[in-house]
């Protein structure tokens, strides 16, 4: 084993997350070690479409996102449900850039990595983090397997100290777990599976959501299956198509989801090219962790970003944004606590992190976590799609809801009341 290499923060993994924690720590003049297990370019399962709540995080971080660079804009949410296709475009407001963004986690993770690197963090990959290292209960840096290009371990094991680590090693979290942080049941969780397929609809300038599955039973009986799907265009000729489920629902875990998928996707008219023959690669699953389903965020030297302090939103699943968002909330108040002349006042401004997550998001996620439990009842969604859908103005509010795009700054009435109900609903 070599000699330890040391930093002021450590950051494990380089997903949005990680990546944008890492690029503005090394902003703020902080020497940043960013640690990603596998080798860019490399797959993540994910649908690839990014809100305009992503799109703000980007424009934040300074990322470039020009379309003759291969990031696919769009204009809004196309919904099918109900016997009904709603066409919604992204709300125009102060807040939020009126359009979203669709590119793939192939190359997308792999720009946020080099843009944190340009700023000064140093990124090492293949250092599969597999332990913490302790002094006296603290985290105070991180044993990791150097693994090879093809994912293998090389037999070489590295040490890595500082006396901050952010953890942004996904769902799974093997960091967080090691130090205690178990997932909390009581939070929603959602399992997406998704695929690439050729196809005339790769250059869609809407997403599109499938409210309702339909597919047939052997005797052809038309039967409704547990989910609901996406349709995202590329741009590459290819359509990212996927279905997700929540934990809410009773079908959950007893469901073939990759079944649910190929007959959901046979289903689809002929001319889309959704079948076996254009299919690009294996359909490929993960799970969601929704509500903040791990807890708390800072503790002993270790702070949670992303997915691995359960961050994607429960009304829609959108992980992405929410991943960059709480890197820049989690790098201001690092940079705040290295500005304190010692241990006592860095670990009082550490403290305050997940206070800072609960007043961003809190409220707004036990929302999003009384929806999932509603929407877990078929008959909840059934009366949801056929009663909501029709009535534009409400589905226009819906929308800005379910996205997270209400206008910060006042805006109209319906941004207000989505303001103030997220106010006074109780963090958890």
């Amino acid at each position: 084993m070599s000699q330890p290499e040391t930093a002021d923060v450590i950051v494990v993994g380089a997903g949005p997350g990680g990546s944008a924690t890492a690029a503005y720590l090394a902003m703020s003049g902080l020497d940043v070690l960013l640690l990603e297990k596998t080798h860019f370019p490399r797959e993540k399962v994910c649908g690839d479409g990014l809100t305009p709540r992503a799109v703000r995080e980007l424009v934040t971080l300074g990322v470039p996102t020009p379309e003759e660079d291969g990031w696919i804009r769009n204009k809004g949410l196309r919904i099918i449900g109900g016997g009904m296709r709603l066409q919604l475009d992204w709300p125009e407001n102060a807040s939020f850039p009126p359009y979203g963004l669709v590119r793939t986690r192939q190359d997308f993770d792999d720009i946020l990595a080099q843009h944190a690197v340009k700023h000064g963090a140093r990124l090492l990959q293949g250092m599969n983090v597999v332990a913490p290292m302790l002094d006296g209960g603290r985290i105070a840096g991180v044993e990791a397997k150097v693994m090879n290009a093809e994912g293998r371990a090389t037999g070489e094991t590295r040490e890595f100290r500082a006396p901050l680590v952010v953890a942004a090693d996904g769902n799974s979290s093997r960091l967080s777990l090691a130090m205690g942080r178990e997932k909390r049941e009581d939070r929603p969780l959602g399992v997406a599976v998704r695929a690439y397929y050729t196809s005339p609809r790769h250059d869609d300038d809407y997403l599109e959501s499938w409210l309702e599955l339909w597919s047939t039973d052997q005797d052809g009986n038309k039967i409704l299956l547990p989910g609901y799907g996406w349709i995202f265009g590329v741009g590459d000729g290819t359509s990212n198509v996927g279905l997700g489920i929540l934990n809410t629902s009773t079908a959950f875990g007893r469901t073939d989801y990759k079944d649910v998928m190929k007959r959901w996707v046979a289903t689809m008219p002929a001319e889309w090219t959704y079948s076996d023959e254009t299919i690009t690669g294996p359909i490929r699953g993960a799970a969601l962790p929704m509500g903040f389903n791990r807890q708390p965020h800072y503790a002993d030297g270790l702070l949670l970003v992303g997915d691995a302090g359960g961050m994607v939103n429960p009304f829609n699943g959108e992980g992405i944004a929410y991943a960059m968002e709480s890197g820049r909330l989690a790098a201001e108040v690092i940079a705040q606590a290295f500005a304190r002349a010692d241990d006592e006042g860095r670990e009082r401004v550490l403290r305050s992190y997940p206070g800072v997550m609960k007043d961003a998001l809190g409220g707004y996620y036990t929302m999003g976590r009384w929806f999932a439990r509603m929407i877990g009842n078929p008959e909840v969604m059934r009366l949801a799609v056929k009663y909501g859908l029709p009535r534009q103005t409400m589905m226009r509010f819906l929308l800005k809801v379910m996205a997270n795009l209400g206008d910060e700054h006042g805006g109209k009435a319906d941004d207000r009341l989505l303001a103030i109900l997220s106010k006074v609903t109780p963090a958890a």
